[in-house]
């Protein structure tokens, strides 16, 4: 039964929370919280009562316990996620259920809370999530990723579901092939994108600075420490941390790194007390973190924590068709609307080319045919593409190992059939000669969502 009488709280403009929780004292602290935050509450107990409640009105937020006596929080999620597509939901969890607030973040939760609720996190959860953009701008940020391949069209559609969650994100990669990029437009298309964005290069940092470059000193704390200094989590309150090549961190950073995140506090190097930090994590790195777990070097619990949703960046060459878009808006974006033209000749020598390092590595190259170009346009041989390098005209693999090759064409074959049929996995798998069966594992296999 709802503890918040209509007569109470007018419904005006006021936004509206969905609490659902079991127990009486749990909903009348969050309604109460709610209702000195200016936010009208509608609490009920069961996932039945949400469901009728969700069918009824509209609501800007969705806050569920994952333990109900009719089934769990999961169930309330996924039914947010259908009839309200634009309302974010959090759960709240037992403390020390990291594996349900992780399922939680995989089935489209904005965000977690662990019991016993602390007010200062429930306050700070409910502004974040109701400053969520509708999306819908004129001048779509996520048009600055170039290109209609069906690899690329699948980026842009997982960034837009990524920029509505609290998730932590891994961003997997070739160098240059657009992680950081990737990053940024989800922290602008999120409920952060008023708070900082910031990139940190973990393989550029000394190991020995890294805990204070981390987590900020106090005066004193060491030779040199003239003042206090706030770290990169403190610098990101409230945004988003962008760990680059977290792979390099050393396994002692990587426990200390761990902590922070399930506690949501830091230490500051020579202090005593901790203090809380709200950021949200974005990681990235151009290795392959899971066989960096495999090998050792990295630790499969921070591993399980950074990688709750994969975001895969795909390389140049797995996305040809792009390469034109690319070749036109890189040069527009260096010399204006009056560029320099490449001839076919070039065109097709760059469709040819391997790129191992992808968009980056085209900008040089597009970059040093201008500058050693001798007329108007730019030629193939301006282009100073070796000839090993053209990886299209021997084996179609450039420097990929055959492994990679096949799982390249592979990819590209389910992204074409799966076009072809509007999504439909079904149609794809008759389309590919393969079993249903078949075709969902070799989506799981490939990271094709």
């Amino acid at each position: 039964m709802s503890l918040v009488k209509s007569e109470r709280r007018p419904r005006g403009e006021l936004a509206r929370v969905l609490v659902v929780d079991d127990e009486p004292d749990i909903r009348e602290l969050i309604d109460l919280t709610l209702s000195r935050m200016g936010l009208a509450a509608e609490c009920v107990g069961s996932v039945g009562d949400a469901k009728r409640a969700l069918a009824s009105e509209r609501f800007q937020l969705c806050l569920t316990d994952m333990r109900l006596p009719d089934g769990d929080g999961l169930e309330i999620v996924r039914c947010v996620a259908e009839m309200h597509a634009q309302t974010p939901v959090a759960v709240i969890t037992a403390f020390g259920s990291a594996e349900n607030a992780v399922a939680a973040l995989k089935a489209g939760a904005f965000d977690y809370l662990a019991k016993p609720v602390g007010l200062e996190q429930l306050r700070a959860l409910v502004k974040s999530a109701l400053r969520l953009p509708d999306g819908g701008a004129e001048n779509d940020p996520l048009q600055s990723l170039i290109g209609d391949s069906p690899s690329m069209q699948q980026v842009r559609a997982m960034i837009e579901k990524l920029a509505r969650s609290q998730a932590p994100i891994y961003i997997s990669g070739e160098s240059g092939s657009g992680k950081e990029l990737a990053a940024r437009l989800i922290h602008n298309r999120s409920a952060r994108s008023g708070s900082p964005f910031v990139p940190v290069n973990c393989g550029a940092i000394p190991e020995n600075l890294m805990e204070s470059e981390f987590f900020g000193y106090r005066k004193g704390a060491f030779t040199g420490a003239d003042g206090d200094r706030e770290g990169f989590f403190q610098a990101a309150s409230g945004g988003t941390l962008f760990l680059d090549e977290v792979a390099d961190l050393p396994l002692l950073m990587q426990v200390k790194l761990l902590r922070a995140i399930q506690e949501k506090r830091v230490r500051k190097v020579g202090c005593v007390t901790e203090e809380p930090v709200d950021v949200r994590i974005i990681c990235a790195t151009h290795r392959n973190l899971r066989e960096c777990v495999d090998k050792g070097s990295f630790r499969q619990d921070l591993y399980y924590r950074l990688n709750v949703i994969e975001l895969r960046m795909p390389p140049l060459r797995e996305r040809v068709e792009d390469i034109a878009p690319l070749v036109e808006s890189i040069l527009r974006r260096l010399f204006g609307e009056a560029h320099p033209c490449l001839s076919a000749a070039a065109l097709k020598a760059l469709d040819l080319y391997s790129f191992p390092g992808n968009v980056r590595e085209l900008e040089n190259i597009l970059e040093r045919a201008t500058a050693l170009s001798s007329g108007d346009g730019i030629e193939a041989e301006d282009l100073h593409l070796e000839p090993e390098e053209m990886g299209g005209e021997a084996l179609g693999r450039g420097s990929e190992t055959l492994d990679d090759y096949l799982n390249r064409l592979e990819r590209q074959a389910i992204l074409e059939a799966l076009q072809k049929t509007e999504g439909n996995r079904t149609a794809a798998a008759r389309v590919l000669g393969v079993t249903f069966r078949s075709m969902r594992y070799r989506l799981e296999r490939l990271g094709i969502e």
